[in-house]
């Protein structure tokens, strides 16, 4: 979902990033709210001052958006649901679970938590605004307060839509859940709603491109309703992944016969007898005693002049095995396939007390996967 993030601050034991899609659509809402919201509710300003407005407007935004997502972290930490993060991207934000809620009640406090703070600060902006008039202050500043007051309660009204995994979505699931005590149910339920809403979202914007003539409003329907949609079939799918290998262990998975080389192979050799033969992207360098002495990729491997191939052995470019591409064999499968889709490699290799006992592999857990969702439907 992510592209390249950038880490801000922490508060309170919570890492706040920000995506590079964000610093994108934070220019776009500062040129729109200088350029059209500012000037056509507030008309006599400077230039300047509007650009000031925006400015301010669209921080005061992030803040906001910060505020919801920490709001919804807090609650989650009091019942037990592991949060990895806030990231603010091009969509808004999003506070990251480490695991899915255990119960209905910590699914629904949790979600609740965002609109709930956003409709607070909603009605202290607002009160806000009001005292401001009567005592005075600037237009403009209270004019950047109005905006405030408006746009969290945009958020929070709009987070109530019962569309998984919008809040309003994951209230709705965690009262399914709680009814019929089937998350899997609930989750396909509240996510088929999800995906409706954001089929909606995108005929309404071709029908404002085509129809209407809204080119910039109309792509921005599409596009939201194209996220939720891809993100509702998204969280249904993690559901399943995680129910199915909820409990499993790597041991289950691991190939015991792993491809391994020796140190003193010539890269050549490597790339006639193993790469083009086995066609794995990363092997195992193993001594004659059986240790582990590192890694070689394909990619170490193009680093070096082809006509150098013949003269280099695999110890010369083999880098440490590290956390990234080990792991242990009595580990939970869904660590094995979070790390694989964190890092990117579609093999792991599986070490027991510094000893190579075996490969886990992305195919071979998809597989799996796709006959265990087969025959539990």
């Amino acid at each position: 979902m992510f592209g390249k993030r950038i880490d801000l601050f922490k508060i309170l034991g919570f890492q706040v990033r920000i995506d590079f899609s964000w610093v994108i659509i934070a220019i776009i809402i500062a040129w729109s709210l200088s350029t059209g919201f500012f000037p056509f509710y507030l008309e006599g300003l400077s230039t300047g001052t509007y650009w000031a407005m925006g400015i301010v407007g669209a921080l005061g935004l992030f803040l906001s958006i910060i505020f919801h997502e920490f709001s919804h972290s807090m609650v989650a930490r009091r019942y037990g649901i592991p949060m990895k993060g806030i990231t603010l991207f091009i969509f808004g934000g999003m506070a990251e679970m480490g695991e899915e809620p255990t119960s209905p009640k910590g699914e629904f406090m949790m979600a609740i938590a965002g609109p709930i703070s956003s409709l607070a600060i909603s009605g202290a902006f607002y009160a806000i605004s009001v005292v401001g008039v009567q005592v005075g202050i600037p237009v403009p500043v209270n004019g950047v307060i109005q905006y405030l007051a408006l746009i969290n309660l945009v958020l929070a009204v709009f987070n109530m839509l019962p569309a998984y995994p919008l809040d309003g979505g994951r209230i709705l699931r965690s009262l399914l859940w709680a009814i019929k005590g089937n998350v899997r149910w609930a989750t396909r339920v509240a996510s088929t709603m999800g995906s409706g809403f954001g089929i909606f979202l995108i005929v309404m914007g071709i029908y404002n491109v085509l129809f209407v003539g809204n080119f910039i409003g109309g792509m921005w329907w599409f596009l939201i309703g194209l996220f939720l949609y891809n993100a509702a079939q998204l969280s249904y799918q993690q559901l399943i992944t995680r129910r199915a290998l909820e409990g499993e262990s790597v041991r289950r998975f691991m190939k015991r016969d792993p491809v391994t080389i020796s140190g003193d192979t010539p890269l050549d050799r490597l790339v006639e007898d193993y790469v083009y033969r086995y066609h794995h992207k990363m092997y195992p360098v193993v001594s004659e005693s059986g240790k582990v002495e590192g890694c070689v990729t394909t990619r170490q491997v193009k680093e070096i002049p082809k006509e150098q191939w013949n003269q280099k052995q695999v110890s010369e470019i083999a880098q440490p095995c590290n956390d990234e591409n080990t792991i242990e064999p009595d580990t939970d499968a869904i660590k094995a396939l979070s790390l694989m889709n964190q890092t990117g490699v579609s093999r792991l290799l599986v070490m027991e007390n510094d000893r190579l006992v075996g490969v886990i592999t992305l195919k071979d857990l998809l597989d799996f996967l796709s006959l265990r969702v087969e025959l539990d439907e």
